[in-house]
């Protein structure tokens, strides 16, 4: 499912210490990453978090692809 994370993905240094989130929440990326890495389904992740959606979980999936990409200059 293509996501703009983007329109999903936020961080701002007064909540969880600048540590990305999910937009309008305090449940950071890297948990719900957790969550999907230990073997989660989306709908145990929205039965654990009933306000996260589906489309937020892609976003966090597509946030760590775009992370992944990423070069530090030599």
């Amino acid at each position: 499912m293509p996501v703009n994370w983007k329109d999903h993905i936020v961080s701002s240094p007064d909540v969880l210490k600048g540590k990305p989130r999910i937009n309008g929440m305090r449940i950071p990326v890297s948990l719900i990453l957790g969550y999907l890495s230990a073997g989660k389904s989306h709908a145990e992740i929205m039965e654990e978090f009933p306000e996260i959606t589906s489309v937020q979980i892609f976003a966090c999936l597509d946030y760590a692809r775009d992370l992944s990409e990423y070069e530090l200059a030599a």
